[in-house]
């Protein structure tokens, strides 16, 4: 993709005709063990460093924290809330298509908010609903929930109508899951983003490019690898960020492997949420605007895809919507 990014300007276009920063700041951190205050302060700095887009989720936990951060920085005026990008999501216990627009206002309600800019399904799986997030039987399994992806998306759509959010997304969805909403009779707004684990291990060539040819943007989660966490990542795939290739290109730029990684997604079109609440990470993360790869370097990190996943979410394996059975 020929685009010109700069830290003031690194929007793309999305298929609505709204506009999306290329890098945003992933806000998940463990409830359990990140100090309380943390998001809040980290999204600030942030702003403060040049970042306008925040991806959240009311299964996060701290998304007051992440709207109390955006209304400061609004008013002490260094933004306005149509500089801000962001992005909510639908969690799995909320898709029966009556359940979507409450949980969409209860994210607006804890932001206080009005809209937000994109609001997704977060996975194309759907859990009992109730209080709890993660409904389990007395066995210690997951409650599963018939999941109809078309239905959920309608209850979305009405969602977009209402000016709740300026735009409709999707996450962790193989193609056939795409194709299953691109497809559907009488679809009125069309996914614009799919938000997926992309980095230089997992470069995803074959969904990006069924999504390019839909004009779905990929935003990748995880663009740095992952944390080690052995209960939820897959600790076969080395360390990335310690890659020779990456190291190697960063040398010659003076950057690190971490800002060559998101400089090589950011260049082939696909938005980087990189996840810190270290305020020296989140500074580093942005510095991907002062320099460019060329093509022969776009090549030599393509060359490492190991095709593994750092986040396989196994868990949920037998579910029948589970979506990384399917090759892409």
């Amino acid at each position: 993709m020929n685009l010109t990014l700069t830290a003031e300007n690194h929007c793309i276009p999305l298929g609505d005709g709204n506009r999306i920063p290329i890098i945003g700041l992933g806000t998940y951190g463990d409830p359990q063990t990140t100090p309380k205050g943390t998001a809040k302060e980290c999204v600030k700095l942030a702003i403060d460093v040049g970042y306008r887009h925040f991806d959240g989720a009311l299964v996060y936990f701290n998304e007051h924290e992440v709207g109390q951060a955006i209304r400061e920085k609004i008013a002490d005026g260094t933004v306005r809330r149509e500089d801000i990008f962001y992005c909510g999501k639908l969690w799995s216990t909320f898709h029966p298509p009556e359940l979507v627009r409450p949980a969409l206002e209860r994210t607006l309600k804890t932001l206080r908010l009005d809209y937000v800019d994109l609001y997704i399904i977060e996975l194309p799986i759907a859990f009992k609903p109730g209080k709890e997030f993660y409904p389990k039987d007395k066995h210690g399994k997951y409650i599963y929930h018939e999941t109809d992806l078309c239905a959920t998306w309608e209850a979305l759509e009405a969602c977009k109508d209402a000016g709740l959010t300026k735009s409709l997304g999707v996450s962790n969805f193989n193609r056939r899951q795409l194709e299953l909403i691109l497809n559907k009779p009488g679809l009125k707004h069309r996914p614009v983003s799919n938000q997926v684990e992309c980095h230089p291990y997992f470069t995803q060539p074959k969904l990006l490019e069924f999504c390019q040819q839909n004009d779905i943007v990929i935003v990748g989660y995880s663009p740095l690898g992952t944390s080690r966490d052995a209960s939820w990542v897959n600790l076969k795939c080395p360390p990335m960020l310690e890659d020779e290739v990456l190291v190697s290109i960063g040398k010659k730029y003076n950057k690190s492997a971490a800002q060559i990684a998101l400089r090589f997604n950011a260049q082939r079109g696909v938005v980087v949420i990189p996840k810190s609440f270290s305020p020296q990470r989140i500074t580093d993360n942005f510095q991907i605007f002062d320099f460019s790869l060329t093509d022969d370097e776009m090549k030599l990190i393509e060359r490492l895809n190991k095709n593994i996943r750092f986040v396989e979410l196994l868990m949920w394996s037998n579910h029948p919507e589970y979506p990384f059975h399917d090759d892409y």
